[in-house]
């Protein structure tokens, strides 16, 4: 397979398959193909593996898209403004996700639930109980919330977060929260109660924008129904 990101921010990744070639995405990222490309729907994982996409911001079902009769081409748009990133992950190596960032892979890339540890880093880390855990082998592309920074922690090294612009880390990366110091800063610092902490070795994808924050946002420009 070969592969290309356009759109700057607002990006499609544009994928040509060889004969036979497999892709697998989320339902609906499809964007264009072309006329020799063959859709299947399934659950793939089986219930339990659809469930567990199902709750970590994916569908229930995937598709897959296979080359036929010769070469052709795939494109899969992202759904907001911000980045796609192309990971080739080797076999067995795993990226830990926020929800939702799953756009488009290879088929031997595979797709599951992951759970935080620690239940206060699930109540209030920004993203919920549950993450996404990606696993190769293979190529994955992965929709990020605006402008990424990637920071590259030495063991013991620490990066604090504020709420939702975590969007990837690397699985030896230990992820935690800790409740910001003084009254003041809680009620008047505007970074809310508690920030993500993000502990090295490994590394980290850092995102500018939060889907979440720009809807926000946008919300504050709607008039209300009273207006």
């Amino acid at each position: 397979m070969e592969y290309e990101i356009k759109g700057d921010n607002l990006p499609v990744v544009i994928c040509k398959l060889n004969s036979g070639e497999k892709m697998v995405s989320q339902a609906g990222a499809m964007g264009w193909m072309t006329d020799n490309i063959i859709m299947d729907t399934n659950m793939k994982g089986g219930l339990m593996g659809g469930i567990g996409r199902m709750f970590s911001g994916e569908s229930l079902f995937l598709n897959t898209f296979t080359s036929s009769r010769g070469p052709g081409t795939i494109a899969f748009p992202s759904s907001f403004p911000g980045k796609i990133l192309a990971l080739e992950l080797k076999a067995g190596e795993s990226v830990i996700a926020q929800k939702d960032a799953f756009l488009a892979s290879e088929e031997s890339v595979s797709l599951e639930v992951h759970f935080k540890k620690k239940l206060a880093a699930g109540l209030f880390g920004g993203e919920g109980f549950i993450l996404q855990k990606i696993t190769g082998p293979g190529i994955v592309f992965l929709e990020m919330d605006g402008h990424i920074e990637e920071y590259d922690l030495q063991p013991g090294e620490v990066v604090k977060v504020d709420t939702g612009h975590v969007a990837m880390f690397e699985q030896s990366v230990s992820f935690d929260i800790e409740t910001i110091k003084g009254m003041k800063n809680v009620l008047f610092g505007g970074e809310g109660l508690f920030l993500t902490t993000l502990t090295g070795p490994g590394k980290v994808y850092l995102q500018t924008m939060p889907i979440q924050n720009l809807a926000g946002q946008i919300s504050r420009l709607i008039p209300s129904k009273a207006d």
